[in-house]
């Protein structure tokens, strides 16, 4: 059975078990995927990527969210009405 790997990097999960932070880093910045027995259980990702992931997300859905409400009346407030 083949499968789908989503990152450039592979390792084992008894090669992570052994050096995790070597895991880690051996994906330079981008996500490595965790095999246990040749098929992708989990993709570990550095911090910094996984924020960019969540910034990026939450980016799309306020986009999302001011793309539903183009067209809609503007309402004016002040600050002292907040």
């Amino acid at each position: 059975m083949t499968h789908l790997i989503l990152a450039d990097m592979s390792a084992s999960v008894s090669e992570l078990k052994k050096d995790p932070m070597g895991t880690v880093a051996a994906g330079e910045g981008l996500p490595v995927a965790i095999l246990n027995r040749n098929a992708p259980a989990f993709y570990c990702i550095p911090a910094k990527a996984y924020e960019a992931m969540l910034e990026r997300l939450e980016d799309l859905e306020l986009n999302a969210i001011a793309n539903a409400r183009e067209g809609q009346a503007i309402i004016g407030v002040t600050l002292d009405e907040l």
